[in-house]
């Protein structure tokens, strides 16, 4: 089963108000560094509700999804 992880996000703000993602920051303290924003758009997870914009990212050669639901991000998670 899923769950909504939030997470810290590091973002650059553009002049025309685009949010780019950078890197995520994990509760444990790793960093992961987007590689490269494949997608953006809004979206909906279906897996744990939320809508937002939804950034598909490469990220360590994985795609993931990351959400922006002002003023939060999160990931799709694995519960434990």
């Amino acid at each position: 089963m899923a769950i909504k992880k939030f997470v810290q996000v590091i973002a650059k703000f553009e002049e025309d108000g685009k949010i780019i993602p950078l890197k995520v920051l994990w509760e444990d303290g790793r960093v992961f560094i987007i590689d490269r924003v494949l997608d953006m758009r809004p979206g909906v997870s279906l897996k744990v509700g939320g809508q937002g914009i939804r950034y598909t990212c490469r990220i360590q050669n994985k795609e993931v999804c990351l959400y922006y639901e002002a003023p939060k991000w999160f990931v799709e998670g694995k519960e434990r």
